[in-house]
């Protein structure tokens, strides 16, 4: 029988800055087995390494994080911005988030999430022998779905990828592209035991052992897709206005040339 089991230990609490992870999912009295995965939101990690913003620098916030805009619209006097961030993830607003924060202050991402769930990772495996990975998750909408899912932002000793290719499926025939992206379907599944609004920030999976390996794996970086590999590099109106402003400068070079050789 294939069975995965998903829970959310309680009485981890409040986060402050500076605090030891590690010890407060410990201190749940959860009992921790060689192959559990744990998901943490990332939001408790960026609460631990004081990732804190006045809530009235959020615009410069945003701006601060992004790397290159998507897509903006202006609704209802409201501006949505979907932007690539510094950590290469296209999301609403760069990842900066006030939901689940002191009145007064928002939040930004871990500076590097995959170092934060090595860090984490190893102080676990430190203190209760055991081999466990470690998943950080946030929120994100996707293209062409509505709502939000969780996903995985930060991975150390967790395959992130299960790579099927040069497989059989159930009927004899050779896969050759399948790459399930196992990180975020275990984020996901967490959040069903977690929640918005329980004060469970952490979940541990147990059943997939086979996806635990060391700590030096690819992190969550390496699932993000960006540069030429990205085929959905810009929102329609903006990737019309792009298209229209490079072919309005194509047709004034090509006026030039032709002026210069009197042709017009």
């Amino acid at each position: 029988m294939n069975t995965l089991t998903v829970f959310a230990p309680e009485g981890i609490g409040e986060v402050q800055p500076g605090e030891d992870l590690a010890a407060m999912i410990l201190a749940t009295g959860v009992r921790l087995r060689d192959g559990d995965i744990l998901v943490v939101t990332s939001k408790v990690v960026s609460k631990a390494e004081d990732r804190y913003v006045r809530a009235d620098d959020r615009e410069d916030a945003i701006t601060a994080e992004t790397v290159r805009v998507v897509a903006s619209r202006t609704r209802n006097g409201h501006t949505m911005r979907i932007v690539e961030n510094r950590l290469g993830m296209v999301s609403a607003a760069a990842g900066v988030d006030a939901s689940n924060t002191p009145d007064g202050w928002i939040l930004l991402l871990p500076l590097d999430p995959d170092a934060s769930a090595r860090a984490l990772a190893a102080r676990l495996r430190e203190a209760t022998g055991h081999r466990v990975g470690v998943l950080l998750s946030d929120t994100l909408g996707r293209p062409w779905r509505v709502g939000q899912i969780d996903v995985a932002i930060g991975a150390a000793g967790v395959h992130v990828i299960e790579d099927l290719r040069g497989t059989l499926d159930y009927g004899g025939k050779a896969l050759s592209v399948t790459m399930p992206c196992v990180a975020d379907e275990l984020a996901a599944a967490a959040e069903l035991v977690k929640g918005k609004a329980r004060g469970l920030p952490v979940a541990v999976i147990r059943g997939r052992a086979d996806l635990v390996g060391d700590l030096d794996l690819p992190g969550a970086a390496s699932i993000v897709r960006t540069g030429p590999d990205d085929l959905f590099r810009l929102g329609s109106e903006e990737a019309r206005a792009e298209g229209y402003d490079e072919g309005y400068a194509a047709g004034i070079r090509s006026s030039g040339i032709r002026s210069s050789e009197g042709e017009s």
